[in-house]
């Protein structure tokens, strides 16, 4: 009897640790994470802001979990071909996607038959950044601040062109929000992503746009290009002779963001480790004051706040694209 009882106990044991073998391959994620280097898609050219975050945030987290961060570009389509490719990743916590209002917010409620079902296909990380914009121009513009810009577009009446990263992105829906407001017309000319966009501004394509302080900050202060505003709810502390948009425009506010979710599936342990170290890497100040002086506001956030943020964005820019009559390419 005593025989009997060692010999199914081993076997049970046995079957158990098979069993935990298994769940563990299927997964990815058995007692260490992560096993190998860890990828995080930008649905955007390098050089663009959320490049810029992804990574800062890169090195830090490499640090700390002891893997390679891949940041893997791939521009197109306003983020959809990489939320797609995140979305058909093995949800094995070795893959994200890191995107702005337009990927995650707006796509959902903007374009039709996505290969993706946003609340189907992904899981929330957290919201890493909050990101005010800059409105900037070309300095052969001659207009020095918002309302001398509203003049010029109003006395030029379809011949001003405004740059954005993508259709239905956040900088498309900003230009458009500003037509609305102000009673203006400006002519929208979409590039796959900020880089190329800004740099068609700089040549003198195009007239003005909305974007990220990161990508002009420099070339605002080389005079390449000129701020005449910028769209949260206050001036920012390192450029304080540039005066927020709501100071001209009653009711003009607009507050980029960055976030990341992950494939369905993806084990909670990786999501909240990930969501614990991006937290503490935001928190060393050497990371803090890079952040923060490109005009990048960490965020402490967690899934479930970021879930119901991703969700009232969605009700907000819905009612802009209405108005506008904003459609899909």
């Amino acid at each position: 009897m005593k025989r009997m009882f060692l010999c199914g106990t081993g076997t049970l044991l046995l079957a158990a640790a098979a069993s935990g073998h298994a769940q563990s391959t299927s997964t990815g994620v058995g007692q260490a994470w992560p096993q190998r280097p860890i990828r995080i898609v930008v649905g955007f050219p390098p050089g663009g802001g959320i490049d810029v975050v992804a990574r800062l945030l890169g090195v830090k987290l490499a640090d700390a979990l002891g893997q390679q961060i891949v940041v893997d570009n791939r521009p197109g389509a306003n983020g959809i071909l990489a939320t797609e490719i995140v979305a058909k990743a093995a949800p094995d916590g070795h893959t994200f996607f890191i995107g702005t209002p337009g990927n995650l917010s707006v796509n959902p409620v903007l374009a039709k038959n996505l290969p993706f079902n946003m609340e189907r296909d992904f899981v929330p990380v957290m919201q890493t950044s909050s990101v005010p914009f800059l409105l900037y121009t070309h300095p052969k513009v001659p207009a020095k601040s918002l309302d001398e810009l509203i003049a010029h577009i109003k006395a030029n009446a379809g011949k001003v062109n405004y740059y954005s990263s993508g259709n239905g992105g956040l900088p498309h829906l900003a230009s458009e929000l500003l037509n609305n407001l102000a009673g203006i017309k400006s002519i929208h000319v979409p590039y796959k992503g900020s880089a190329p966009g800004f740099n068609d501004l700089m040549g003198g394509q195009v007239q003005f746009g909305f974007d990220a302080v990161p990508i002009g900050l420099q070339h605002v202060k080389a005079g390449r290009v000129r701020a005449v505003a910028t769209t949260g709810p206050k001036r920012l502390p390192f450029l304080p002779d540039v005066p927020a948009a709501n100071e001209t425009l009653k009711g003009f506010e607009v507050v980029n963001w960055y976030g990341i979710v992950a494939p369905t599936g993806t084990p909670a342990r990786a999501i909240e480790r990930l969501n614990s170290e991006i937290l503490k890497a935001m928190a060393v100040p050497e990371l803090r004051e890079k952040l923060v002086a490109q005009g990048t506001d960490p965020v402490d956030s967690n899934p479930r706040a970021f879930g119901a943020f991703m969700k009232a964005e969605s009700a907000k820019w819905g009612r802009v694209i209405r108005e506008a009559n904003i459609k899909s390419d």
